[in-house]
């Protein structure tokens, strides 16, 4: 990234919004993060929003452009980007590409979804158009029926327990508790846990993310244009990485790994001269309990086949080795679908900026990792705070 920086943002609430249309969230979180950037909207060249089921869920399309009319951004490109549930950290990066490149002094990403109005089976509908449904679908998977495959083949090479992968769900559930913008906090037992209504076996009610309502933006710019304030926090995008893999569950090798955020990682440690030993925090994308684990280990934070261990003996906790989720992530949080990833970059800007609900201690760079369907899409992005 050539000087791209993080010049504002704003985000709603996740969780139920039945009171407002999700063209109004999106105005919502896009108009905080303009008025905090403090440009002119003229600067503004470009909108990219991530979103992925507005269609089928609420016949809406074309919604970039409504957007950006309803805030008075006129005559730009406006580009609606859907990618399953990496459809807001792709918008982010082609933000990034259009201000590194010097196409456009200042460009705004929105991430807006809205899925609390419909029914669990309108929604389970609407979420397995990310799959590959011409081949999979006749397996009658959803995924929930794919993570616990994941979970069983994790277990079976590795020894992950019960106790193991409930240990993410205490964590994120506290960590959302402190997060006045998660939808679902809580204060959980192992037995609670164990307890709780079976989904997709061993997949239990809490190793699910809810669905979810909620809008975030952010403004990306040069450094020149970034306010006093913004200058001297000096938040900048160090590395931002998109990567493919197969749609089809039947082309993944091993179901305990994903090609394309461990193609992501590998490119984004590049991009940005850092290690996994370097990061600070980490936003990932734990739609499952299970994904969490497998999500650390891919990203290379935590050696192959111990992400449940590492949870476990708190290593992955808010005095850990490298703090993961200090959000609550999906599992507290919400899953807004389209919304997700740019609501993980606005959870690392306020980290980085010491001003998060649930602060990590001297945190000076930042990683979000956002994946879509069963691997077919995957962001990863890393964020520093200028020395």
């Amino acid at each position: 990234m050539n000087a791209v920086y993080v010049a504002g943002a704003g985000s709603t609430r996740f969780g139920r919004h039945t009171d407002m249309t999700i063209e109004a969230l999106a105005v919502d979180a896009a108009a905080r993060a303009i008025v905090e950037s403090g440009i002119d909207r003229s600067r503004i060249g470009a909108v990219y929003l991530g979103n992925f089921v507005s269609g089928p869920l609420n016949g809406k399309e074309v919604l970039a452009g409504i957007v950006a009319e309803r805030l008075g951004l006129h005559g730009i490109p406006c580009t609606k980007v859907e990618g399953a549930c990496a459809s807001g950290g792709i918008a982010f990066r082609h933000a990034c590409m259009a201000v590194a490149s010097g196409m456009c002094d200042a460009v705004l990403v929105v991430g807006v979804e809205t899925m609390m109005h419909a029914s669990t089976p309108e929604i389970t509908s609407a979420l397995n158009c990310a799959m590959d449904n011409e081949n999979d679908g006749p397996s009658g998977l959803t995924f929930p029926g794919v993570f616990g495959l994941a979970w069983r083949v994790h277990a079976q090479k590795y020894g992950t327990t019960r106790e193991d992968i409930a240990a993410v769900i205490i964590k994120n559930k506290a960590n959302g508790l402190k997060n006045p913008l998660a939808q679902m906090g809580a204060d959980l037992t192992q037995a609670q846990i164990a307890s709780s209504v079976m989904i997709a076996d061993p997949l239990q009610l809490f190793d699910c993310c809810p669905p979810s309502d909620g809008a975030a933006a952010v403004v990306v710019s040069r450094r020149e244009l970034l306010t006093d304030k913004a200058r001297q926090q000096g938040i900048r995008v160090l590395a931002s990485a998109q990567t493919s893999g197969s749609a089809r569950i039947s082309q993944h090798p091993d179901l305990c790994s994903f090609d394309a955020t461990v193609l992501a990682a590998q490119q984004a440690y590049a991009q940005s001269g850092l290690q996994a030993t370097d990061i600070d925090l980490v936003e990932l994308h734990d739609c499952f309990s299970i994904a969490e684990i497998i999500d650390s280990e891919d990203l290379g934070l935590v050696p192959r086949g111990q992400g449940g261990h590492w949870a476990a003996e708190g290593r992955t906790g808010m005095q850990g080795d490298t703090v993961i989720n200090p959000s609550g992530g999906l599992l507290a949080k919400g899953h807004p679908v389209g919304a997700t990833g740019v609501g993980q970059i606005y959870e690392v800007i306020q980290q980085l900026r010491g001003e998060h609900a649930n602060q990590v201690k001297g945190a000076r760079t930042g990683m979000t990792h956002n994946l879509g369907g069963v691997g077919v899409a995957c962001t990863v992005h890393i964020l520093g705070a200028d020395a």
